[in-house]
Parts: structure tokens; sequence; C-alpha cells
């Protein structure tokens, strides 16, 4: 699997980036994916069968976009709480079937993150996440702001779950010399290259509603 060598890059890092950026026929599971498997094969299994059924699931000939499908769908419509089951396509297949959206689970963390859109013509300025990271490692994403948004200066508001936490996410215009401020790796990326590319979650579903096909 490609990067799986280097160091900082884990499994699920990996195996988004291959499939993603690469079309290797590689599933990804991370926290959503995981909680789809679990409700529609009836029941909690370990980490290795989650990858297991999250394998003989993917669709070999599109994996990037099976891939991302299963993560949207885990994030919109399969969420931790109160899941839109009559609009999920897996319904009928489901064995849970939302059944185990009220029993009694940890109380959730509830966070905010605020993030920068920069915009050239048709490209947009991402930030590679740094290699060390216990979670997403390597992947691109917005740049974030340092502090709170005035309310006028909101682009648009999301709600964006990851395991035990739901974030509160606003993001904003990013100011001309946001550039000249970034550390580590960053780029301009068109349309046609940041959908190829192995993208944080958040920034997939930010992008497809500011960044929309001209």
């Amino acid at each position: 699997m490609a990067g799986r060598d280097l160091p900082g890059i884990g499994r699920y890092t990996a195996a988004a980036v291959a499939s993603i950026s690469f079309g290797e026929p590689v599933a990804v599971v991370d926290g959503n994916v995981a909680r789809v498997l679990e409700r529609l094969f009836g029941g909690s299994a370990g980490r290795e069968v989650v990858w297991q059924q999250a394998e003989a699931l993917l669709d070999r000939a599109s994996p990037g976009d099976f891939n991302q499908a299963m993560m949207e769908l885990g994030a919109t419509v399969c969420a931790p709480r109160a899941p839109q089951c009559l609009l999920c396509p897996l319904y009928k297949w489901c064995r849970s079937r939302g059944a185990d959206a009220h029993e009694a689970r940890p109380k959730r963390k509830r966070k905010q993150a605020h993030y920068m859109l920069a915009r050239k013509g048709d490209s947009v300025l991402l930030v590679q996440r740094p290699a060390g990271l216990s979670r997403m490692a390597g992947m691109w994403e917005l740049p974030e702001a340092n502090s709170a948004p005035r309310t006028e200066a909101v682009l648009a508001k999301f709600r964006h779950s990851i395991t035990d936490t739901d974030y509160d996410v606003s993001v904003v215009q990013a100011p001309s010399s946001l550039i000249q401020s970034l550390d580590g790796n960053v780029r301009w990326f068109t349309r046609k290259q940041w959908q190829k590319t192995a993208l944080t979650g958040l920034t997939r579903k930010v992008l497809r509603k500011l960044a929309p096909e001209s």
C-alpha cells in the first residue's frame, strides 16, 4: 500500500491516500465508516473485523469514490445521534436501522473549529497535516484560523462529527497575507487536483459547498 512505510503514516491515512489519490483497491475505516458497518452488520465488532468488512464491501473499480461515500454517509446520514435511517441507501440491508441510537452512550464532546478559505481563480489553498500526528497524518486541509471570527465575516458554518466529538465549524475568507504566515507544506490545488487528493472529511465537505464546480 502506498505510503504505509513512511514515518507517521498509519493504516487509515495510507489507505486513504492509496485509494483516493492512486486508485488502489484498499478500504478506508475511520470512526464514521466503523459506525456504518457496525450498524449495518448489527453489533460492535473488533477493529480488525471492521476492516475486513470494509474490504469485503469495497467497490474495487472505484475505491476512492467508495471510501469517500462511506465516510460521507457516516458523517451526514448514519450520524452518531438521530441517524436518518429512512434516507440511508443501506436501509434495506441494515440490521440495526438506528436501533442503537437511543442506547446509553458516553457523553459526546462539543468543540469549535475555525478555518480559512483562500481562493485564486479556480484554485484553493491547502496545508498538509504533519506526518507525526496520531490522526489523519499527512492529509490535506484548509488552514486553521487563530481565533473565532466575527459573525459577519463567516462564509459558512458546518456541523462535523469525529468519533466522540461534535465540532461547530466556521469558515471565513482568508486574508491576503495568509500565505506568508503559514508553516509547513502549503499548496494551491485546482478542483480537479483536490478531488483526487487525500483530504480530511471536513475539508472535502467544505470545498463541495464553497468551491462548487463552475
